[in-house]
């Protein structure tokens, strides 16, 4: 049977597996499921309908789930969807989806969710983002994997970052990002490759000069976006990064911060 502190305050409508710690002051609302070992520390809010995979950790303060306060949402049954191993610290907050949007806010696995990060209704995580604090995403903002939000970051609704993307303290992010790419400063431009993260995720020294030299081509050149998609065909090594990079620009709905 799961621990539940006495103080706490769990609806009966929960699925909560057995393995889960929820301690004190904490408020469970209806059609929550809780996955194995989750562990919530005193004064966690967690609304539903939410569905939350294993090993996930709520630290004190965080609302996870909450109705979002877009004034487009009129109390539809939306939801919430989170993987596993996330960590939601003090005071974050995560909004469920509108009918507006796609019905749903998605995150993936082993996101670190720092103090006071708000992500709001129908955002999309992938897996392994690290999101520092008091960074805050708009609605329907999309977030692949692997990426590093800066102290303070503000993305603005619709915006998509690609994989392995990085932003500085205080960016302000006003169009898409591709994969890799590096951008700081008020106003918000690029500054180059990522190439510290590259390292750190054992990226071969050809790979990272390969990106490298797409990046330069892209942003350095002053071509148009299908020039210097075509230019990188032609010149780069067309290895699963590069074609990563250039599918990131293509899927943009926003434009390309350059």
């Amino acid at each position: 049977m799961a621990k539940i502190h006495k103080t706490a305050i769990v609806d009966e409508s929960c699925d909560i597996h057995d393995s889960v710690e929820i301690g004190p002051f904490c408020v469970i609302g209806p059609n929550v499921s809780l996955g194995e070992n989750c562990i919530l520390n005193s004064h966690v809010v967690i609304k539903g309908p939410s569905k939350f995979g294993s090993g996930n950790k709520f630290f004190p303060f965080c609302i996870v789930g909450e109705d979002t306060p877009d004034l487009k949402f009129k109390g539809e049954n939306t939801t919430l969807e989170v993987g596993q191993n996330n960590t939601f610290r003090e005071f974050s907050k995560v909004h469920r989806g509108t009918k507006a949007g796609i019905s749903s806010t998605k995150i993936g696995n082993n996101n670190l969710i720092m103090p006071g990060v708000m992500i709001a209704h129908d955002c999309i995580l992938g897996n392994n983002n690290v999101l520092v604090d008091n960074t805050a995403l708009a609605g329907h903002v999309t977030l692949k994997d692997n990426i590093t939000l800066g102290g303070y970051t503000l993305v603005h609704q619709f915006c998509q970052l690609g994989s392995f993307s990085f932003s500085g303290m205080g960016s302000h992010i006003t169009m898409d990002i591709p994969a890799f790419i590096r951008v700081a400063g008020n106003p918000t431009k690029p500054a180059g490759l990522n190439s510290i993260a590259l390292e750190r995720n054992a990226f071969t020294k050809n790979e990272i000069s390969n990106l490298k030299k797409a990046y330069k081509i892209f942003y350095r050149d002053s071509l148009r976006v299908e020039d210097a998609i075509q230019k990188i065909n032609n010149e780069c090594n067309l290895d699963e990064h590069i074609e990563l990079f250039i599918e990131s620009i293509k899927s943009s709905s926003r434009g390309i911060l350059r």
